[in-house]
């Protein structure tokens, strides 16, 4: 071109020294031939150049086809593993997007364009200019008014199957029909008829409320005297479990609880009616209810999946419960003296079996443990073994005496009924527990005893021996050495012999216990089985005593108040002393 250029100039001087003579046109002429000839190649090398352009954007024409063609295969290989994004509305499933744009991910083009949407969706008023599709040189922008709701690229046409220019029409009738639903839902029209809902679900709840309240005021007290004068008293054997007062006061508490029940129940319809009249609090009125609904329908599914466990539970406790009643009539029986076992005592019998009824009762309770509700928690356990080092803390010495109290059941130191002296405690044995034993004195004293205690300390069972030699009843006086010990030991002998409930057989026998510096103490001791009358035989002996040395004239009197007596008269009886 610089070239052709710098021709033409020549050409036009050549022109304008036309006049300076004819033997310059030759010259002239050979030049306008030379820029013709320059003209003629610089037009064959602008169609070269032409030609050039033409093959190259046919070839590159044919390359974007070929990459448009493997994008769309590469984007159908992809389209079986890609979930994309869609966009909900609503619970309406609006559009799916897969490609990112830039470097935004599909998931958030769609947030971004949902967010959109339900601003515009969601205004009190709608001054919605009509959506429209604004196009780009490289993508297609959904617009509402200056807002992009959406912006699609060919990448999108192509996940779609179509044009991106094609899409974008699709997707704008698509958003503004959901604009439009959204703002019949959301608009102040809708709110204005949410607040007249509200104010009559308010006034309906009230007015229910109120006839519940004058129902119950009403027919309370006459459905109370029906139901005294249809009543009976719910007896059990002798004990009267329900009079017919208690079951009007039963009556009472059981209709006020229908009352607050049924207005529970108008709460529970009213409450969440009245977060679902406006859309923005329908979730959460859904929420509220599920509060109450979530925990019950758990409690009815747990309880729904724990019956097989339940009815392991109940056949392993009727099992238990009639190897219980096995061992109890066996009990019985031994007990009874029916049935007889070499060794075995039939007072055994009673403990042996609250013993195995224990144990049973504890290997039941193994078996049942792992059945229990939430028994593998962590909790479960902790508590378990919280509960287990209390009592075991607790109870040492209720344990203490439980094993003295099993202990002496073998060991049969006296049985219910027994005369036993503990200590300075002498009674008849009322009561034998595990834990305790009872005794009642000669005084009428009743004195419970840990067993524990009687485990530890030496008992004396009268009965016992009363029954298997003859209990010795003895006691003591005091005699000078002025009397002879033969006239004593047969007074003493006589006392014994006139005393009611004392054995002939084996005799009263007199020992000489002591001498002493001032006087002689001599016992008598004689055989007896009555242990429950031994207050009375001690008695009676003393009296005995007391008459036979006075009608012998024999004073009973310690020699240290002889020593001191001067001219006392002697202390017997004026009756019984001799002339």
């Amino acid at each position: 071109m610089g070239r052709l250029l710098m021709a033409v100039v020549f050409l036009f001087s050549a022109m304008a020294a036309r006049g300076r003579g004819i033997s310059e046109i030759d010259s002239l002429k050979a030049i306008n031939d030379s820029v013709i000839q320059e003209l003629r190649n610089q037009v064959q090398e602008l169609k070269l150049q032409g030609i050039m352009m033409q093959e190259q954007l046919q070839r590159n024409g044919y390359d974007d086809s070929l990459r448009i063609a493997e994008r769309k295969a590469r984007v159908d290989s992809l389209r079986q593993i890609t979930p994309g994004s869609p966009l909900i509305i609503s619970g309406d499933t609006l559009l799916v997007l897969y490609a990112r744009k830039g470097g935004m991910l599909a998931e958030d083009r769609v947030a971004n364009a949902k967010e959109e949407i339900l601003s515009l969706g969601k205004s009190l008023t709608l001054f919605l200019d009509s959506v429209y599709v604004y196009e780009g040189d490289y993508s297609s922008d959904v617009m509402a008014g200056e807002r992009v709701v959406l912006s699609l690229t060919e990448t999108d046409g192509l996940w779609q199957n179509t044009t991106r220019q094609e899409l974008a029409r699709q997707y704008s009738e698509i958003i503004e029909k959901a604009i439009v639903e959204l703002h019949e839902e959301y608009g102040l029209k809708q709110k204005m008829k949410g607040l007249v809902l509200v104010v009559l679900i308010l006034v309906a709840q009230w007015l229910l409320f109120r006839l519940t309240r004058w129902l119950y005021n009403r027919y309370r007290f006459r459905l109370l005297r029906h139901v005294m004068k249809m009543s009976i008293p719910l007896k059990v054997k002798d004990y009267e479990m329900l009079t017919v007062r208690r079951q009007g006061i039963l009556f009472l508490i059981l209709f006020k609880t229908l009352f607050y029940v049924a207005i529970i129940l108008q709460l529970l319809i009213t409450i969440p009616l009245l977060f679902s009249v406006f859309p923005e609090t329908k979730t959460f009125a859904f929420t509220i209810f599920g509060y109450i609904w979530n925990p019950v329908k758990d409690i009815l599914g747990a309880i729904v999946g724990y019956l097989p466990n339940l009815f392991k539970i109940v056949v392993i406790i009727v099992c238990f419960h009639y190897l219980v009643k096995a061992v109890r009539y066996l009990s019985n029986e031994i007990a009874s003296g029916r049935l007889k076992i070499n060794g075995f005592y039939a007072d055994w019998a009673h403990p042996t079996y609250v013993i195995l009824r224990v144990l049973l009762y504890s290997f039941m309770f193994v078996m049942i443990w792992p059945l229990l509700p939430s028994s593998d928690s962590e909790v479960f356990q902790g508590v378990s073994v919280f509960i287990g080092v209390i009592v075991s803390l607790g109870s040492t010495s209720i344990i203490g005496n439980l094993m003295a109290g099993l202990v002496m059941t073998y060991m049969r130191p006296f049985h219910v009924g027994d005369f036993i002296r503990f200590g300075d405690v002498e009674g008849f044995v009322l009561e034998k527990t595990v834990l305790v034993t009872r005794i009642r004195t000669r005084k009428n004293e009743v004195i419970t005893i840990p067993n524990s205690n009687l485990m530890n300390s030496q008992t004396s069972n009268f009965t016992f021996a009363a029954e298997n030699y003859g209990v010795i009843v003895h006691t003591k006086v005091t005699i000078g050495y002025d009397m002879k010990h033969e006239v004593i030991e047969n007074l003493l002998l006589d006392a014994a012999k006139a005393t009611p409930m004392i054995q002939k057989k084996p005799l009263p026998y007199v020992r000489v216990t002591a001498l002493d510096d001032f006087y002689v103490e001599y016992e008598i001791n004689a055989y007896t089985t009555h242990t429950d009358k031994l207050s009375d035989i001690y008695s009676a002996l003393h009296q005995n005593i007391l008459d036979h040395f006075h009608q012998s004239g024999v004073e009973i009197m310690s020699p240290h108040i002889f020593a001191h007596r001067n001219d006392l008269e002697l202390q017997i009886p004026k009756q019984d002393q001799k002339e």
